[in-house]
Protein backbone atom coordinates (compact mmCIF):
# COMPACT_ATOMS: atom_id res chain seq x y z
CA UNK A 1 0.00 0.00 0.00
CA UNK A 2 1.24 3.92 -0.59
CA UNK A 3 0.93 6.09 2.23
CA UNK A 4 1.78 9.72 2.74
CA UNK A 5 4.11 10.16 6.13
CA UNK A 6 4.55 13.74 7.65
CA UNK A 7 7.74 13.76 10.08
CA UNK A 8 7.97 16.63 12.78
CA UNK A 9 11.14 17.78 14.90
CA UNK A 10 13.54 15.88 15.47
CA UNK A 11 12.28 12.35 13.15
CA UNK A 12 12.44 15.33 10.83
CA UNK A 13 15.79 16.04 11.17
CA UNK A 14 16.59 12.84 11.51
CA UNK A 15 15.15 12.20 7.92
CA UNK A 16 15.85 15.07 5.94
CA UNK A 17 12.45 15.63 5.17
CA UNK A 18 9.05 16.75 6.39
CA UNK A 19 7.42 14.70 4.30
CA UNK A 20 7.49 11.30 2.20
CA UNK A 21 5.33 8.90 0.38
CA UNK A 22 6.02 5.27 0.63
CA UNK A 23 5.12 1.77 -0.11
CA UNK A 24 4.38 -0.30 2.44
CA UNK A 25 3.28 -4.16 3.43
CA UNK A 26 3.56 -3.01 7.43
CA UNK A 27 0.07 -3.92 8.81
CA UNK A 28 0.16 -1.60 11.74
CA UNK A 29 1.16 1.72 12.73
CA UNK A 30 3.94 0.48 15.06
CA UNK A 31 4.99 -1.84 12.38
CA UNK A 32 5.26 0.94 10.48
CA UNK A 33 7.03 3.17 12.63
CA UNK A 34 9.57 -0.11 13.54
CA UNK A 35 10.50 -0.37 9.45
CA UNK A 36 10.88 3.46 9.46
CA UNK A 37 13.17 3.59 12.15
CA UNK A 38 15.23 0.94 10.70
CA UNK A 39 15.36 2.30 7.13
CA UNK A 40 15.98 6.19 8.71
CA UNK A 41 17.78 5.54 11.63
CA UNK A 42 15.44 7.35 13.82
CA UNK A 43 16.99 7.56 17.43
CA UNK A 44 13.36 7.23 19.39
CA UNK A 45 11.58 3.87 20.41
CA UNK A 46 7.89 4.17 19.82
CA UNK A 47 6.80 4.48 23.40
CA UNK A 48 8.17 8.36 23.10
CA UNK A 49 6.28 9.21 19.71
CA UNK A 50 2.33 10.06 18.89
CA UNK A 51 0.82 9.01 15.65
CA UNK A 52 -1.62 10.38 13.66
CA UNK A 53 -3.68 8.75 10.86
CA UNK A 54 -5.28 11.46 8.87
CA UNK A 55 -5.13 14.13 11.27
CA UNK A 56 -6.50 12.22 14.42
CA UNK A 57 -4.32 10.83 17.10
CA UNK A 58 -4.37 7.11 16.73
CA UNK A 59 -3.29 3.92 19.04
CA UNK A 60 -0.19 2.37 17.90
CA UNK A 61 -1.72 -1.02 16.87
CA UNK A 62 -4.40 0.82 14.38
CA UNK A 63 -4.47 -1.32 11.23
CA UNK A 64 -3.23 1.26 8.06
CA UNK A 65 -5.19 1.57 4.70
CA UNK A 66 -3.86 2.40 1.36
CA UNK A 67 -3.32 6.10 1.11
CA UNK A 68 -3.84 7.08 4.20
CA UNK A 69 -1.55 9.94 6.12
CA UNK A 70 0.02 8.71 8.80
CA UNK A 71 2.31 11.77 11.00
CA UNK A 72 4.95 10.78 13.80
CA UNK A 73 5.00 13.38 16.47
CA UNK A 74 7.89 13.19 18.53
CA UNK A 75 7.78 15.07 22.10
CA UNK A 76 8.65 18.59 21.81
CA UNK A 77 9.82 21.49 24.23
CA UNK A 78 8.76 24.82 23.87
CA UNK A 79 8.91 28.32 25.75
Amino acid sequence: MKLHLTYFAILREQRGATEETVETDAPTARDLYDELKLRHRFSLPAERVRVAINGDFSDWSTELEDGQRVSFIPPVAGG
